[in-house]
């Protein structure tokens, strides 16, 4: 990918729909590809480390960041904040690289506004049903947590059409192909 102008590649999708699965497959499949790392308000998950999956953030810093306009996109979603912070995009396209941003759908549109360049990809589950299974077979969230994030989902499946691309995550294998396949030609086919 080096040579080429660097990219920023915008992927969403609802909830359980594979995201951050399709993302690591990615980005072993394109190894010059960064991942750019989100700051939210959530509370960690157990694995997770600061810096390296998420910048964790209280409220208040978070609401610093907005003020001091240091996200590029913002959103609420499921009760937390989660943003992208433009000294992350920043650093991975100054050293030329393209950068994916793993983001919700409100983020995505205000990615879209101030970024127009970016290519938008929708995830997207084979059937609405799908996502309450990944989301319960998780283990993360309690049922309440599942029935909000599905009700965010719908929306969300509504929007799908207002992006570049999308793929239907039914076989992983086949969709991490298909994503490869979006970013190497948007990148002029390196």
């Amino acid at each position: 990918m080096s040579g080429e102008e660097a990219k920023v590649f915008v992927i969403t999708g609802p909830s359980g729909v594979g995201k951050g699965t399709l993302i690591k497959m990615l980005r072993e499949r394109v190894p010059d590809l960064a991942l750019s790392v989100s700051a939210t308000t959530r509370q960690p998950r157990e694995g997770e480390e600061d810096g390296v999956d998420y910048h964790f953030l209280t409220e208040d810093q978070f609401q610093e960041r907005i003020a001091a306009k240091d996200f590029l996109e913002f959103a609420s979603y499921s009760g937390n904040h989660y943003g992208t912070l433009n000294s992350e995009l920043d650093r991975c396209l100054a050293k030329g690289r393209s950068v994916v941003l793993e983001i919700e759908v409100q983020g995505a549109t205000q990615v879209r506004a101030a970024r127009p360049d970016s290519v938008q990809i929708f995830i997207a589950p084979p059937d609405p049903a799908v996502l309450r299974e990944r989301l319960t077979g998780r283990g993360t969230d309690s049922a309440e947590a599942i029935d909000k994030r599905l009700k965010v989902a719908e929306q969300e499946l509504g929007a799908q059409d207002d992006f570049d691309h999308r793929v239907v995550n039914d076989d992983l294998e086949a969709a991490a192909n298909e994503l490869e396949s979006i970013v190497r030609s948007s990148v002029g086919g390196s």
